[in-house]
């Protein structure tokens, strides 16, 4: 008669071995790295105009919104924005951030290596 569940043998084994990590030798620059979020929370508090687009629109012809306001604060998948004229505050996927217009110089990461 054939069995029909697995039975474990009675061979001892071994603990897994515990590798140390992997290191390159190169170090970390230090520098913040030019991401959108990052480049937003650069500038939070400076007034600005964002841009968002939505592929599927409640309404048609509503499938973008347009914030006057200041970023509050940014994740790498999301932007708190809060309007300037009424203060109400935004949560935005950054799927949908399109672009943004500031009044004053934006601040950027330092250029130099």
């Amino acid at each position: 008669m054939m069995p029909y569940y697995w039975t474990p043998t009675t061979q001892q084994q071994m603990p897994p071995q515990v590798m140390p990590p992997q290191t390159t030798g190169a170090r970390p620059s230090g520098r913040e790295q030019s991401y959108i979020e990052n480049i937003l929370r650069l500038n939070r508090g400076k007034p600005g105009t964002f841009h968002f687009s939505f592929e599927h629109a409640v309404e048609p012809g509503k499938n973008t919104k347009i914030v006057r306001g200041v970023v509050e604060a940014a994740g790498r998948d999301h932007v708190i924005l809060r309007e300037l004229k009424s203060d109400h505050r935004f949560l935005f996927p950054m799927i949908y951030f399109d672009f943004a217009e500031y009044d004053e110089e934006m601040a950027y990461f330092n250029q130099n290596p």
